[in-house]
């Protein structure tokens, strides 16, 4: 069957329970030779490694007053932020939206071989993720910053003129080969979009990329992946726990360390509740929205024990300075 061609549950449903995160992406990771983390593959050369993969910046995010906005916003947020929404060799890659748009900015530390030129830009138009827009010309372009001025931005963002969803949909479907996606998750990715605004940014810049910072985006993705389930919407809440699972393997990769087995363990104990979860929606099951909530709650205590033993792990800045010297290029 043509992966585009796939009904949307179908599609996020086969690409939700192959996601490639914890046990998974070791197996994905093993082919990366000494990378102890897949973000090392597209750091610029010479980039200070504490700003490229010890910080982000901190989000532009306008919150909205009407509940309902928000949390069309919050499924946009997730789905952002997981490499299953892109699908094919991004998501092999460990790819997503946030990898080249840092928390909805730009990342001026990005170079992918074969993609970029500068640091910060890339190609768009490029065979290795898209068949569809290959054009046969090495042409990297500078990464936008989504958090920037409005008129700046290629694609006019006026609600009213409804370009940004198309715009959206061609580069899930054509510039990364992914599946179709539902009419909430792209609904929701123009939502969030919209919503990232320059009047929005915090006064500090950037902030230190935690576990705490990981495990609240994996808890946001689930709180939308709950509202979709009471929407009825399981195929959009396959994803969104996709993105949990994620945020789960952006944590796992950095507690490699023996010295870290039991808090990984524990790790991976919740991801593999959480990809029982997904199963459950695949089958359209009724305990979803209930295992969700017990996760929920669960999740505080494997933040604690994370936490405590984050300072053994590669969220250490001088233990991800030492392995970036031994990995990064220049």
């Amino acid at each position: 069957m043509d992966r585009r061609r796939r009904r949307p549950a179908e599609a996020l449903a086969a690409l939700g329970l192959a996601s490639l995160v914890l046990t998974a992406g070791a197996t994905a990771l093993a082919a990366l030779g000494d990378a102890p983390l897949r973000a090392m593959l597209w750091v610029a050369p010479g980039a200070d490694p504490a700003r490229a993969l010890g910080s982000v910046p901190t989000e532009c995010l306008k919150r909205p007053a009407d509940p309902a906005l928000a949390a069309r916003i919050e499924v946009g947020r997730a789905a952002f932020r997981t490499q299953v929404l892109l699908g094919g060799q991004a998501a092999r890659a460990g790819i997503n939206c946030e990898t080249c748009h840092r928390d909805g900015r730009a990342n001026p530390d990005f170079h992918f071989p074969g993609l970029s030129g500068p640091p910060g830009t890339a190609d768009v138009t490029n065979s290795l993720f898209s068949t569809h827009r290959d054009n046969g010309i090495d042409d990297p372009k500078p990464i936008p910053d989504l958090s920037g001025a409005k008129a700046r931005l290629k694609v006019d963002q006026d609600l009213a003129q409804r370009k940004l969803e198309p715009f959206i949909h061609g580069l899930i479907t054509e510039e990364f080969d992914g599946p179709e996606p539902t009419p909430a998750v792209l609904d929701g990715l123009a939502a969030y979009v919209r919503a990232l605004r320059p009047e929005a940014c915090p006064a500090q810049a950037r902030e230190p990329f935690t576990v705490a910072l990981l495990m609240a985006d994996a808890r946001r993705a689930l709180q939308a992946g709950q509202e979709r389930i009471r929407a009825g919407d399981d195929a959009s809440a396959v994803l969104m726990v996709a993105s949990a699972r994620s945020r789960l393997g952006l944590i796992d990769e950095r507690f490699a360390a023996p010295a870290l087995a039991a808090p990984r363990a524990s790790l991976r104990a919740a991801d593999r509740r959480l990809e029982a979860i997904q199963a459950v929606l695949h089958d359209h099951g009724p305990d979803a929205e209930r295992q969700i909530a017990a996760w929920l709650a669960a999740s505080p205590r494997l933040e604690a024990e994370l936490a405590a033993r984050q300072g053994l792990s590669l969220f250490d800045p001088a233990r991800l300075a030492q392995a970036a010297k031994r990995r990064l290029p220049g």
